[in-house]
């Protein structure tokens, strides 16, 4: 009787054993997933406060009235050039690739 309820603890101690060692790798895994998503998460929160407060139209315009007055001009974007440097030669193009629609 004595040999039964020593098997029995001892394989309990070594079923504990191998569930803590298990759970233990699984919050190593997890703890790392989580420090890895830390720094997207700040680079998600700036990237929406410059895409929702910063870009939004009504901002800029309230920045230009408020910071540069009637220095800032409104341009047509087709006219905005490209300048692209290869082997110091300078390539002047269109900003917008022109398509054709068939």
């Amino acid at each position: 009787m004595k040999k039964v309820v020593f098997v029995i603890i001892f394989v309990l101690i070594l079923a504990t054993s191998l569930v803590k060692n298990s759970t233990k790798e699984i919050e190593d895994k997890i703890f790392m997933v989580n420090e890895n998503i830390r720094p997207l998460k700040v680079e998600l929160g700036d990237l929406l406060l410059e895409y929702n407060y910063l870009s939004s139209p009504d901002k800029l315009t309230q920045y230009q009235t408020q910071y540069f007055e009637k220095d800032l001009i409104k341009i047509d974007i087709t006219k905005i050039k490209k300048l692209t440097k290869k082997n110091n030669y300078i390539r002047v193009s269109d900003f917008l690739e022109k398509t054709i629609d068939e």
